[in-house]
């Protein structure tokens, strides 16, 4: 009986020869490749069967590769948040005072040029705090007599009018503003000329303006200092008209308007250096009072009927002393004298 192997361990040609065998057929497909680029076609579409056997290859790889990235960009994004957020918190400081600085700058670039278009002397100064009284509207500058410094100088700023000086010191001075309740300007309307005065408000930031009503002004007028008082040069921006209220009781339009200047917001002020020499003093808190009582009794008295006028008991000192018409007797000792005389 004969036996045969099963086919599973059937050998067929050996192992040397089918290495021989690929070898020279491998060898023969690249010279044919090469001389006929007659291949092309084939590995184009082994290259698109085989794609997708590729991809699946290369899968684990790649997804490890992305998910160590991943981790690796996490982790190095954390560290230069922590490093960038310890950075800006140190540069903080820096980058509020470089802001502050140009923003000064630039205010300090303007108020050069307002000072270069005045034909006035002005002396550069800066605010150092609000006075004490909230009531009032009232900051404190570094300069003062020492830097020539006067009372009632005008302060502006590179827009127009701030306030005026109304306290001097050695090295400091006291600037009263605009809206201060006490503060007065005589002022003149761009438009067509026309002068006031405008008035402060006290803690409201605006500023009031009396007026008849048959006035001609309008919204949006332009108020310049006039230069009658002879302290404020003339042309001078001051304010601009919002609001025009009239009311039908009064003969007077209640004007509102806006300061042109930065009258809470700069730092840095102009003070011109104005001759006060020929100006009276200002009065007084005590004078001023007195006068505004005296005029309101004086009004009021006005105002009375004449029934309610009394007679006055008081004789009247002040009118001349009248000649009498009527010559005064001698005296009785040279009446007696002249007799004697007569007798002898």
């Amino acid at each position: 009986m004969d036996y045969s192997p099963p086919p599973l361990f059937k050998q067929g040609a050996s192992a040397r020869v089918r290495v021989v065998f690929f070898a020279v057929l491998a060898i023969f497909l690249l010279v044919v490749d090469a001389r006929l680029k007659s291949l092309t076609l084939v590995r184009q579409v082994l290259g698109s069967v085989l794609y997708p056997v590729q991809m699946v290859a290369v899968m684990p790889r790649d997804t490890i590769k992305l998910a160590s990235d991943y981790f690796v960009s996490v982790t190095k994004l954390e560290k230069e948040n922590v490093q960038l957020k310890r950075q800006q918190t140190q540069n903080a400081d820096t980058l509020q005072q470089t802001g502050h600085l140009m923003a000064e700058n630039a205010h300090l670039r303007k108020l050069l040029d307002a000072r270069e278009r005045l034909q006035v002397k002005s002396v550069m100064a800066e605010i150092i705090y609000d006075a004490r009284d909230p009531a009032t509207r009232k900051v404190i500058i570094d300069r003062g007599i020492k830097h020539g410094i006067a009372l009632s100088q005008p302060v502006i700023d590179e827009k127009g009018v701030v306030g005026q000086v109304t306290r001097i010191f050695p090295l400091t001075a006291e600037v009263t503003l605009l809206t201060d309740k006490n503060q007065a300007i005589p002022v003149q309307i761009l438009r067509n000329g026309l002068r006031s005065v405008a008035y402060g408000r006290g803690q409201s930031s605006y500023l009031d303006m009396r007026l008849t009503t048959n006035a001609d002004i309008q919204n949006g007028d332009q108020l310049v200092t006039s230069g009658i008082d002879g302290i404020y040069p003339p042309g001078l921006a001051v304010a601009k008209v919002v609001q025009v209220e009239n009311k039908a009781n009064t003969t007077f339009e209640s004007i509102l308007c806006v300061p042109t200047a930065g009258i809470d917001r700069n730092k840095q002020l102009l003070v011109l250096l104005v001759s006060t020499d020929n100006l009276t003093r200002p009065d007084t808190e005590d004078v001023r009072a007195k006068k505004e009582k005296l005029n309101r009794k004086v009004t009021r008295d006005a105002a009375a009927p004449a029934s309610d006028i009394k007679p006055v008991d008081q004789p009247i000192k002040d009118l001349p002393a009248r000649e009498s018409p009527v010559k005064e007797a001698p005296p009785k000792d040279a009446a007696a004298a002249n007799g004697k005389e007569a007798t002898k």
